[in-house]
C-alpha cells in the first residue's frame, strides 16, 4: 500500500478540518425499524451527504455457512468507516445488452434480500436492496415485496429495468413502480441514474423526474468515469427541477477503483463510459490502481465544483467490482478520500449560504 501514500497524505491533511465543518455528527444506527425506513428520515437533511458501501451477494455455489463468514469479513473491513448504510446489488446476466463476451463469467448469487438482512443485523445500518423486475409478473413481484418486508426486514429498494430493449419484459419498470406504490408496506424506493444514456439521448433528466412522479425518492448512478457526462446530467436535472418548481431528489454518485486492464474491460462491458484519455492514463500508469483512485478524486472535485451551488442533495456509493484484494483495499481508501471531499464541499457551501456569500472561499 506504499504506492498509495500520496493520496493517504491528502486524506490525513483534510480529515480533521472536514469533521469540524460537517453540519451534523455521525450517529450510531440501530437495527432497521419494523415500521419504516431510517434512510427516509436521513435523506431529509439536504445539508449533508449520505454515504454507502456497495457489495454483491456471494455466489449461489457458496454454502450458507460460508456466506455468513464472507459477511463478517466485509463488516470487519468497514468497521472503522463512518458510513450511513450499504447497497446490495441484484446481479443479472446482461448478455443481451452487448455482443462482446463478459470479461468475468456470469454466476448467479444468493438472494439479495437474504444478504441485505444479514448485513443489516451485523452492522446495524440500513441496507438498500437492488431488485431486477424484468422477469417478474406483477403478482410474483408483489409477493416478493411482502416477503422482503416481513421475512428479511428490507425497507429500502432500488428497482432495475431491462438492460436491453431486445429483452422480453414481463413487468415494465413503470408498472413495477406502481406495484410497489400500491403495496401495503411503505418501502423507500429509488432508481438508477445513467449519465451515458443522457449523453446519447439527452433526456435522462426527464426520466429522473418521471421516476420521481412514479414514487422514486432517490437515484444511484452507475460507476463514474466520464466526469463531464455526469456534470451535464446533474446540471440539466437541477435546472429542470428549478424551472418546474420540483424538489430535486437525492443523487448517490458511485465510484469504483480500477487496478488492471481486466477490470477496466469489465467496467466498459457494464456500459460505463471511459474516455480514451482516462483509459490510457490508467493502463499506462506505473500503478493503475493508484492512478484510478487519483482520477476518481479529481472527478468528484470537478462534479462538486460544477453542481454544489444548485443545492442538489448528494451522496456517495463506493464499490469494488472485483474480489481482488488490492482493489477491495483500494475501494476502502477511495471511500475515505471521497467522503472527506464531499463533506468539505457541502460544509463550505452551507457556511457560504448562512453567511450570504456568493463565491467559494
Amino acid at each position: 500500500m506504499n504506492v498509495l501514500n500520496p493520496i493517504a497524505v491528502h486524506y490525513l491533511m483534510t480529515t480533521s478540518l472536514t469533521w469540524k465543518l460537517t453540519m451534523q455528527p455521525i450517529t450510531n444506527y440501530q437495527a432497521l425499524s419494523l415500521q419504516d425506513s431510517e434512510l427516509r428520515v436521513r435523506y431529509n437533511d439536504v445539508t449533508r451527504g449520505v454515504y454507502f458501501i456497495g457489495t454483491t451477494p456471494p455466489k449461489t455455489s457458496t454454502e450458507l455457512s460460508d456466506v455468513d463468514g464472507i459477511a463478517d469479513k466485509l463488516v470487519d473491513r468497514i468497521k472503522d468507516l463512518a458510513f450511513d448504510g450499504l447497497i446490495v446489488y441484484d446481479i443479472q446476466d446482461e448478455g443481451s445488452r452487448i455482443s462482446k463476451p463478459r470479461p468475468f463469467p456470469f454466476k448467479s448469487t444468493h438472494d439479495p434480500r437474504y444478504y441485505s438482512s444479514l448485513l443489516n443485523k451485523k452492522t446495524g445500518r440500513p441496507v438498500i436492496t437492488y431488485k431486477s423486475v424484468v422477469q417478474s409478473e406483477p403478482e410474483v413481484f408483489n409477493q416478493w415485496l411482502n416477503e422482503a418486508w416481513d421475512q428479511y426486514q428490507v425497507r429500502d429498494i432500488v428497482l432495475v429495468g431491462s438492460p436491453s430493449t431486445q429483452n422480453q419484459v414481463s413487468l415494465p419498470l413503470h408498472e413495477a413502480y406502481k406495484t410497489i406504490a400500491d403495496n401495503e408496506h411503505p418501502f423507500f424506493t429509488g432508481g438508477i441514474m445513467i449519465a451515458e444514456r443522457h449523453a446519447k439521448k439527452g433526456n435522462e433528466h426527464q426520466r429522473l423526474i418521471e421516476k420521481y412522479q412514479q414514487g422514486c425518492n432517490f437515484f444511484i448512478s452507475q460507476a463514474i468515469y466520464d466526469t463531464q457526462a455526469t456534470i451535464d446530467l446533474l446540471t440539466r436535472y437541477a435546472i429542470e427541477c428549478q424551472e418546474k418548481g420540483l424538489k430535486p431528489q437525492r443523487i448517490i454518485l458511485t465510484f469504483s477503483p480500477c487496478g488492471s486492464a481486466k477490470t477496466l474491460e469489465f467496467i466498459e462491458w457494464l456500459g460505463v463510459s471511459v474516455p480514451e484519455a482516462t483509459s490510457l492514463r490508467i493502463l499506462n500508469a506505473d500503478n493503475p490502481l493508484h492512478e484510478s483512485i487519483k482520477m476518481c478524486c479529481n472527478s468528484l472535485n470537478q462534479i462538486l465544483e460544477a453542481v454544489v451551488e444548485y443545492d442538489l442533495p448528494l451522496g456517495l456509493n463506493i464499490e469494488s467490482l472485483t474480489n481482488r484484494k488490492e482493489e477491495i483495499e483500494g475501494s476502502i481508501l477511495l471511500y475515505k478520500l471521497l467522503r472527506s471531499t464531499m463533506d468539505m464541499y457541502l460544509a463550505q457551501h452551507e457556511f457560504r449560504k448562512q453567511q450570504g456569500l456568493k463565491k467559494p472561499f
